[in-house]
């Protein structure tokens, strides 16, 4: 099977790895990926806290980002890059 990749200007090849998952469980809710994302493949979403994490919160439920169309994604990686705490998960596409 081939992956799919693409010429940069210069002519350099580059292959996109599209964001495939996200760990609500790590994310701290900042927004850089959802700020970053001119797709629109992000979406702040509301958890219930778990019983474990009560005292870290304030209320019962937290604020983190979610995959809200996923599909959008152009493989830039720029949410990888701005996110301190590693939540994402990229995969090339082969067809």
């Amino acid at each position: 099977m081939a992956t799919l990749t693409g010429l940069t200007k210069s002519g350099t090849s580059w292959t996109p790895e599209f964001v495939e998952s996200l760990n609500q469980a790590d994310c701290i809710g900042c927004g850089r990926c959802y700020n970053v994302c001119t797709r629109d493949v992000f979406a702040p979403e509301e958890i219930d806290v778990d019983d474990e994490d009560e005292g870290d919160y304030d209320d019962d439920v937290r604020m983190v980002m979610s995959l809200a169309n996923a599909d959008n994604c152009i493989g830039c990686g720029a949410c990888s890059k701005v996110c301190s705490k590693n939540c994402f998960e990229h995969v090339t596409v082969e067809f």
